[in-house]
């Protein structure tokens, strides 16, 4: 798959639409999504939910796979580890392949909430992604 279809891919994911999530990097192995912590993806303490952090992670992590495959993939399973709260007014999630097999990507995200301009990490993904 080209980067022009990975990003043609991306744009059709109607969740990270409604999330402000844009792609802002894209390489062999790995990406990167962006989107802002807006009202709407609050927690009830204020602070981004982890819900805004796991959905980009997984993208993030899902697309750095799938330019490993021809085609598309799909996540099969799924941790995620909450470093600190999410305070911020944009997360970065930085998705890279840890290994490439035949049938399975085993990929990570790392997830970085921007404060002031200053970058802390707020969580850790890890994962499997299959071809579909």
């Amino acid at each position: 798959m080209t980067y022009d279809e990975i990003r043609r891919s991306f744009a059709r994911q109607s969740m990270m639409t409604t999330l402000g999530a844009e792609m802002t990097e894209l390489g062999e192995g790995f990406a990167t999504v962006e989107a802002p912590v807006h009202d709407g993806a609050l927690q009830q303490h204020g602070y981004g939910h982890a819900g805004l952090a796991f959905s980009i992670g997984d993208s993030a992590a899902g697309y750095a796979a799938l330019t490993t495959f021809a085609g598309e993939v799909m996540t099969v399973e799924m941790k995620i580890n909450l470093l600190r709260p999410c305070a911020g007014d944009r997360l970065i999630a930085r998705g890279k392949v840890v290994k490439t097999g035949r049938r399975i990507v085993v990929v990570t995200a790392t997830v970085s909430a921007v404060a002031d301009g200053i970058e802390k990490d707020i969580a850790l993904l890890q994962g499997t992604m299959i071809p579909v």
